[in-house]
């Protein structure tokens, strides 16, 4: 089995190209399987493990192939954290750009269950996010939870076409050489507060290429590289008063779903632009 390089003693992810196991996920995210919820929370507030709902959205053909959960400096939350499950119907396993559902959820109080629609490309290892937000389905932790998430995840299943129209429509779609300076460089604004400072890094680095199947100029393709470079960080560059730096991975559940919603949006807005 092939997991993620970040998988190991102290890491809170891991991505595998199979469906990750309960023991697997425990190993990073052991709050998905917290018994109960954090005392901060009422009588009021209906507990479902994480891990209780997992298993019945796996009967219905959704497996699990990336989890994470939120770092935590409060020890007493820490077993209640935040945290992500991506997950794949059965007709999405084997497919390089697959499409995923987002589950997230917490047990302190610090979010609500939320499905989101989500694309992993298998050439980057990257999982980008739809950035529609009507699509953004969130449930309280009251009432039939389980229910409802499975009706939740096969809504999100249904707006896969949609998705995939946008991605087509992305791919036929050629940029030349300043539009894609022109969106690596509102890609940076959206990371970094370029009215404050200037980004560390410039848009030729966010456009640079790191695999073949990557040089194609369309844009999708650019999209993709932008996010990649963005969100993996590891670019080599300058602060604003000049010491070098290098940009750091965007590990934050919450940071990480911003940028990447921003960016679809940045995208479809460019498509329907040059369309």
């Amino acid at each position: 089995m092939q997991l993620s390089s970040r998988f190991g003693r102290n890491s809170t992810s891991i991505r595998s190209k199979f469906p990750l196991d309960d023991e697997q996920i425990m190993r990073v995210a052991p709050s998905i399987f917290a018994e109960d919820k954090h005392t901060s929370r009422s009588d009021r507030y209906t507990y479902i493990p994480t891990g209780h709902v997992l298993a019945k959205l796996r009967q219905e053909g959704f497996s699990p192939f990336m989890v994470c959960q939120s770092k935590c400096r409060d020890e007493g939350k820490r077993a209640h954290t935040k945290h992500m499950v991506r997950l794949r119907h059965a007709s999405q396993i084997n497919s390089r750009e697959a499409n995923e559902i987002i589950l997230l959820n917490s047990h302190d109080g610090t979010s609500s269950w939320q499905l989101l629609n989500g694309v992993f490309r298998d050439a980057c290892s990257n999982g980008l996010v739809w950035g529609d937000v009507v699509n953004d389905i969130r449930i309280r932790h009251k009432g039939d939870i389980v229910h409802d998430v499975i009706e939740g995840a096969f809504r999100v299943v249904d707006d896969f076409e949609q998705v995939r129209e946008q991605m087509d429509g992305m791919k036929a779609l050629t940029l030349n050489q300043g539009e894609q300076n022109a969106f690596a460089n509102a890609a940076l604004a959206l990371r970094y507060d370029t009215e404050a400072a200037p980004a560390p890094v410039t848009e030729s680095q966010l456009l640079r290429v790191k695999r073949s199947e990557d040089r194609s100029s369309d844009l999708w393709t650019t999209f993709n590289r932008v996010q990649e470079n963005l969100v993996q960080g590891g670019l080599r560059g300058r602060t604003a008063t000049g010491q070098i730096r290098t940009t750091r991975q965007i590990t934050g559940i919450d940071q990480g779903i911003k940028l990447n919603r921003a960016l679809w949006l940045l995208s479809e807005e460019m498509r329907k632009l040059k369309a």
